[in-house]
């Protein structure tokens, strides 16, 4: 028997995924333009290593925070776990580029990097639910 809150919550999971796929999209979205204007600049100036670093660590953080606000506007609900779910994805996928593809896993340095990722993921989650308002009912 399918009663109301049954097909309720079948709904919010649908919005949940949903909301998902729109922060992933920022994620990736934002690094790869970023990675594109980098390239860019690596190419035609003399911008050195040091300052890639710090450059990629910061556009990381900022695309993982758009990424969870996005997410929590869209879902409505639940941000800290929408955030969770785009740093812990975010951060998934890049270790396993780099566990299959380059044989080696994540340095000490690579893992607090991975950790300030889920933090600002969450953070943003959380914002963008409290942005968002009231969930539909």
């Amino acid at each position: 028997m399918i009663d109301g809150q049954t097909l309720g919550g079948k709904q919010m999971q649908k919005n949940q995924f949903i909301a998902l796929l729109y922060g992933w999209i920022v994620v990736f979205g934002i690094i790869l333009i970023s990675s594109f204007v980098l390239a860019l600049i690596l190419n035609f100036t003399s911008f050195e290593r040091p300052g890639l670093e710090w450059a990629t660590l910061i556009i990381g953080l900022v695309a993982l925070f758009s990424g969870g606000i996005t997410a929590g506007i869209k879902g409505k609900a639940k941000g800290w776990m929408i955030g969770g779910t785009i740093g812990l994805g975010f951060s998934l996928i890049i270790f396993l580029v780099q566990y299959l593809g380059y044989q080696q896993g994540f340095s000490l340095e690579q893992s607090l990097y991975h950790l300030a990722y889920l933090a600002v993921a969450l953070l943003g989650g959380i914002i963008g639910v409290n942005v968002a308002g009231e969930p539909s009912e």
